[in-house]
């Protein structure tokens, strides 16, 4: 297994991308192999300082970075020795099996839909969040951002990407789907939310179990939780607010350290033929071992192969 991780990509970057590669070598025994790619004059000392297996990691240099602040697609086609670019052509060939950055979102998304294509049966790959809720377990909530504006059709599909992920990576026993809703009852909503009810009650592949509100959101009503983009980013950022908040006011607290989106990493884009994991910008080391360990976990369990399963089973009702 070879995991190919962008070591340009991120506010910290390449320093705490080294430290995740450490702290996820040391801690992870495995025969897994990952591909750094990244300016190797950098690299270098801070690999060497690191004192790693060397026999766990290879380096690809790459020459260019894509800044956070670049447009995604000039941006690659005017940088095509940036680590993004090399990383997604690496995974293209098959060179490595999945790929990890917390650099441009919208690159990794433009490198994503144009080099490795979504699943046959997919119309709109997916982003989602673990929702950590307070019995210690977590939940899911897709989409959080790349699909801003939604049909009821691609809502159903998410149901059953977040059906499946749950399922296979967090380990739910046919997990419980919930719309998120002004109301619980059938009806309620506005158009998008009221044309999407019946196709996720009509879907026999999902455990359906209705809308959940606002306030369901952190606890165990539904496993996982399906909205359009717009609303699922303002929940997400809202959700790390109150992270950043206990730290303000100087309060520790189990449940709310949950919060810090180090603790889970990335989240991989659902919906693609390959593992393609998008960290968080602000990701430090520990965030960095998080996507690396669900990269592996993703391989480990055939999700992919599940996924296009199911969207063949669907087709075929």
């Amino acid at each position: 297994m070879r995991i190919g991780l962008d070591m340009m990509g991120g506010d910290f970057a390449p320093t705490e991308a080294v430290k995740g590669v450490k702290l996820y070598l040391d801690a992870v025994a495995s025969d897994v192999h990952l591909v750094l790619i990244g300016d190797e004059q950098q690299l270098a000392p801070l690999l060497a300082e690191a004192q790693l297996d060397q026999s766990k990691y290879s380096v690809v240099h790459s020459s260019q970075v894509v800044g956070m602040d670049e447009h995604p697609t000039k941006a690659l086609k005017e940088k095509p020795q940036s680590s993004i670019s090399i990383g997604f052509h690496l995974l293209k060939n098959e060179k490595i099996d999945a790929f990890i950055s917390a650099g441009n979102t919208g690159a990794m998304m433009v490198g994503t839909y144009y080099s490795i294509k979504a699943i046959d049966g997919v119309q709109r790959p997916t982003i989602s969040t673990l929702v950590p809720r307070e019995n210690g377990s977590y939940g899911l909530l897709l989409d959080v951002g790349i699909n801003a504006d939604c049909k009821p059709e691609n809502l159903a599909q998410f149901a059953l990407l977040g059906s499946l992920y749950s399922k296979h990576i967090l380990q739910v026993n046919n997990p419980k789907i919930g719309l998120l809703n002004i109301g619980e009852e059938e009806g309620k909503g506005n158009l998008l939310a009221q044309a999407t009810y019946p196709l996720l009650k009509e879907n026999k592949q999902i455990n359906f179990i209705g809308n959940i509100e606002g306030r369901d959101i952190f606890s165990e009503k539904a496993d996982v939780i399906v909205c359009e983009g717009f609303t699922g980013n303002i929940v997400l950022k809202m959700a790390e607010s109150f992270h950043e908040i206990a730290l303000k006011r100087n309060i520790h607290d189990d449940y709310i350290n949950k919060f810090d989106s180090e603790s889970y990493g990335g989240t991989p884009v659902l919906g693609v033929s390959k593992p393609v994991i998008i960290g968080h910008g602000i990701s430090k080391g520990t965030a960095f071992k998080n996507m690396i360990q669900l990269a592996q976990q993703m391989i480990d369990s055939k999700l992919l192969e599940k996924i296009k399963e199911s969207f063949v089973a669907k087709d075929a009702q």
